[in-house]
């Protein structure tokens, strides 16, 4: 199964759709992507903070600048959750490079030599309020350094800038999914509250407009796990370093930025 979703890849798809991503990316929110060049040959697990609410466009402002300077010979994989791959969109995400977020997929992506990019944080982390957008904030989750460290690969830290900026994120809601039981109904530990244009308050709904937000992406050097914390390295520890690592190229983004949504 799945292998199945790695062989779901269309190359040509995804170079039509590349046209269409790029005019939205490079004009609507005026595009910046830095550091390719340090991604290294083979497979590699990118890790990133997730970014912009309902509509986050961190992968897609990521892939344009990929696909644009390297070709499709070796595809990106984006890690995600189930639900996700449901539904009407499902077998287009699919043949985007979407799958599953499980152990299996990450593992066979990255034997195949392919760039595979996890978000953590998940809606966690692209939800955080509008006061800690420049926090990086993956909600505790760990699974990502042990798949790195069963697949042998590197780990690729890459930050996003003022995708937080589309409209104003005033909570995650996490008391308010739970008091509404959401988190056991649904498995949704979240209902976000957040304040935009043109609907103004919006509980989930109704979904406001994203602002054109200037955003800004930062590859990171790589981090060869082996290498600096050993064989049998301790889990935490190497996910501390790479927060650390990204909060540090996040604080640099940030220090840089002189007005919100402008940039």
């Amino acid at each position: 199964m799945q292998d199945n979703e790695i062989a779901e890849w269309d190359p040509g798809l995804t170079k039509r759709e590349m046209r269409l991503a790029r005019l939205i990316v490079k004009r609507y929110y005026r595009s910046e992507v830095h550091g390719l060049e340090l991604l290294p040959p083979g497979g590699v697990l990118v890790v990133a903070n997730h970014s912009g609410g309902f509509l986050p466009m961190d992968e897609a402002l990521f892939a344009v600048d990929y696909y644009d300077r390297f070709g499709y010979d070796r595809p990106i994989y984006t890690l995600t959750h189930d639900i996700m791959l449901v539904g009407p969109t499902a077998e287009w995400l699919r043949r985007m490079g979407y799958i599953r977020a499980t152990p299996e997929n990450a593992a066979a992506a990255l034997r195949a030599g392919a760039v595979v990019v996890d978000f953590p944080g998940g809606d966690y982390d692209a939800y955080r309020p509008t006061w800690s957008r420049n926090t990086i904030d993956f909600c505790g989750r760990t699974g990502y350094v042990r798949t790195a460290v069963d697949a042998g690969v590197p780990i690729v830290p890459m930050v996003t800038i003022g995708a937080q900026e589309n409209q104003l994120f005033l909570s995650r809601g996490t008391w308010l999914a739970h008091a509404l039981r959401l988190d056991k109904l649904l498995h949704s530990k979240i209902l976000p509250i957040t304040f935009g244009f043109p609907f103004g308050l919006s509980i989930v709904l109704p979904l406001n407009m994203p602002l054109p937000s200037k955003m800004i992406i930062q590859v990171l050097a790589p981090i060869d796990i082996a290498a600096q914390f050993g064989a049998h390295p301790d889990v935490d520890e190497v996910d501390a370093h790479v927060r650390e690592v990204m909060q540090k190229g996040l604080d640099e983004l940030a220090a840089k930025r002189r007005l919100p949504i402008i940039g």
